[in-house]
């Protein structure tokens, strides 16, 4: 994966934070709030599910394109850096699944 891309529109995500509502529409999500955000993350992963099911390659990488930006609206918005989450996946490399499914806390 290409950092850079990951960066700029990190970067671009935190700018439109606050910007004009009316001029773009990361700012309209960020202006409606969390649950508007999570309906859309939701919307993209049934997308994707569905693409994925039609098997057609274009559309799966268009729907995995759409759920990955709006996961990155949802962690700007929890003021969570896209960092964090490459650092958790680094931290579970070389690690069974298995093992760390058992590890995990009950919630």
């Amino acid at each position: 994966m290409d950092d850079a891309v990951l960066g700029r529109l990190t970067e671009t995500l935190k700018a439109r934070r606050y910007a004009d509502a009316d001029k773009s529409y990361v700012a309209s999500l960020y202006a409606r709030g969390l649950d508007v955000i999570l309906k859309k993350v939701g919307e993209e992963a049934t997308e994707t599910i569905i693409a994925a099911k039609g098997g057609n390659r274009a559309d799966i990488v268009h729907e995995v394109a759409d759920l990955w930006f709006h996961t990155l609206v949802m962690l700007i918005q929890q003021d969570i850096e896209p960092e964090e989450v490459l650092h958790e996946l680094e931290r579970r490399f070389g690690r069974s699944g298995l093992a760390e499914k058992a590890a995990r806390k009950p919630q």
